[in-house]
C-alpha cells in the first residue's frame, strides 16, 4: 500500500498526548499513532453506519405481536446455539 505525506497542524497539549502515548509505549512514532485514529474512527463509522441501517429495517418491518419478554428469550436461545452465552 503506498502512502501519502501530510502536513498536521496540532497543539501543545495534543502535542504533549501523543508524545505521551509514545512515551507509554503503545506507538512508536506521531504517524503510527494517527493512523491508529483514523482507523478506529473509520472502524466506529462503520459500526455506527451497521446500526443505523438495522434500525432503520427494523423500523419498517412494522409491529412486532411478540412480547418483550418473548423477544428476550428468542435472542437468548438464538446464543445458546451460537455458543455466545
Amino acid at each position: 500500500m503506498s502512502t501519502v505525506r501530510k502536513t498536521i497542524t496540532v497543539t501543545e497539549q495534543q502535542d504533549s498526548w501523543i508524545k505521551a502515548q509514545i512515551s507509554a509505549g503503545a506507538f512508536t512514532n506521531d504517524s503510527e499513532y494517527i493512523r491508529d485514529l483514523i482507523r478506529r474512527d473509520q472502524s466506529e463509522k462503520a459500526e455506527r453506519e451497521t446500526i443505523c441501517a438495522a434500525l432503520i429495517e427494523g423500523e419498517g418491518s412494522g409491529t412486532s405481536d411478540r412480547t418483550p419478554d418473548d423477544i428476550i428469550n428468542a435472542v437468548i436461545e438464538k446464543r445458546r446455539k451460537n455458543g455466545t452465552l
